[in-house]
């Protein structure tokens, strides 16, 4: 019986880490098919603001992908998904960082003179500032090594990801403006997503009186 529980076991942890090679290698994708549209320049009339706003879009496609794992793992009961979500947030701080160096290089042109005044004069820059320097401190502090060293820090940091959803959504309705129908969407999800949280949070805060 045992043998047989731990050939069951490993076909998991095998099957978990072709999905996760298999997730890692579809979030190169739209990266590679963007620079492939720079050396093609397909990107439409204009292609920095094209490359802006796809990098954007992924950017909170995989934070919505990562705040869906805990969801998904703890109503299905799929354990394995767990460590899903730190790599869909890494990508998420690899798009951001995409995105912030279209911004530096072809939207700003390099005027490094001009990037402090930009982000305090101009509301939709300043949140999606707010969001990637979030995101970064995050990333920093993703390691096991990180985990350990900060403690219970290290889960009130990462709790930031909540406002650096908000304030990513709020830099996508200014940026598109007119066409909101992403932006819609992609709040609609993160309504779901943090309403589920807190549902889960106030569940355990009533409970916790009957539990004494």
């Amino acid at each position: 019986m045992a043998s047989v529980s731990g050939s069951v076991n490993r076909r998991q942890k095998d099957i978990w880490w072709y999905l996760r090679a298999a997730i890692f290698i579809l979030a190169c994708v739209p990266f590679v098919l963007l620079v492939l549209g720079v050396i093609q320049n397909n990107l439409g009339p204009d292609p920095a603001r094209t490359l802006a706003q796809d990098t954007g879009r992924w950017t909170l496609r995989f934070l919505l992908a990562s705040l869906s794992i805990t969801p998904l793992r703890e109503i299905f009961k799929l354990a394995g998904l767990a460590p899903l979500r730190r790599t869909l947030g890494l990508f998420a701080l690899f798009y951001a960082g995409v995105h912030f160096l279209v911004y530096i290089l072809f939207l700003l042109e390099m005027r490094w003179s001009e990037i402090g005044s930009d982000i305090l004069e101009r509301p939709y820059i300043t949140v999606g500032f707010v969001s990637f320097l979030i995101l970064v401190a995050m990333g920093a502090t993703s390691p096991k090594r990180m985990v350990r060293k900060m403690g219970r820090r290290w889960k009130t940091l990462h709790q930031l990801v909540y406002p650096a959803v908000i304030l990513a959504l709020m830099h996508l309705i200014w940026i598109l403006r007119t066409d909101l129908f992403d932006a819609y969407m992609y709040s609609c999800i993160a309504v779901l997503l943090l309403g589920y949280r807190l549902f889960r949070f106030l569940s355990k805060k009533a409970l916790k009186p009957l539990a004494r």
